[in-house]
């Protein structure tokens, strides 16, 4: 069984001396390893498998690293990140991998420790983003990039208005969100009547905390709400 953790990568390298060395290295290191010997292979396993980072020589046959990190951003609109392996160590050649998508460098010939340190930075920093774009509260999962809820699996159907309400609550939990702080969000400087943050708040509720499921939103009569997992200690 996997590691849930481990680091999925793809090596597109078409020297089989230096891709094996790589890919031992890293299976050492707690990777799971894919490799390709040439460019249109390795498209197509970074396009059709999931990998947290790809590390992608820049002379290949069939298609060039150039070429194939190009055609990874713009047409396949993948953001996985790419470490370019390259002889050449010119600054042109570096400016032409970074325009097309490359985030990081590295020239033959190189150690593989630092070669490992820098494909844990780039996953370390490609994960964070990917928490940073994905509210979880216990089994309330909320994907601020497709607008996307879902609670124990199953998909939410909610209004603007409550979405915006959940977002701030889902970035605050388990803190407690004072009413006037959410009018603010909502609202801004002109709030409506007392009633509208209720009725939005009661639609919330009732989408989120459905019969049968512990509930996860909590009212503090009189100061705010609160979002939190049934384990979290009360306010």
């Amino acid at each position: 069984m996997h590691d849930p953790e481990a680091i999925s990568v793809l090596v597109i390298e078409d020297s089989q001396d230096l891709a094996a060395n790589i890919a031992d290295y890293l299976e050492t290191r707690g990777y799971l390893v894919d490799t390709a010997m040439d460019g249109v292979t390795g498209l197509h396993l970074a396009v059709t498998q999931p990998h947290d980072v790809i590390v992608l020589d820049l002379m290949l046959p069939g298609i060039d690293g150039l070429t194939l990190c190009r055609r990874l951003r713009q047409d396949a609109h993948s953001a996985v990140p790419v470490l370019m392996l390259t002889a050449r160590a010119t600054l042109d050649d570096k400016v032409a991998g970074f325009g097309e998508g490359a985030d990081d460098y590295l020239v033959k010939p190189f150690e593989l420790r630092e070669l490992d340190l820098r494909l844990r930075a780039l996953t370390r920093r490609a994960r964070t983003g990917e928490a940073q774009r994905r509210l979880k509260v216990a089994d309330l999962v909320f994907d601020l990039d497709t607008f996307a809820v879902q609670r124990a699996g199953q998909p939410l159907i909610l209004p603007a208005l409550p979405l915006k309400i959940l977002e701030l609550l889902m970035k605050r939990a388990p803190g407690v969100v004072l009413r006037r702080d959410i009018e603010q969000a909502v609202w801004g400087d002109s709030p409506p009547d007392s009633d509208s943050l209720r009725v939005h708040m009661h639609t919330l509720r009732s989408a989120i905390d459905p019969p049968g499921l512990p509930p996860l939103l909590h009212t503090l009569r009189g100061i705010g709400y609160q979002l939190k997992a049934p384990d979290a200690p009360a306010a």
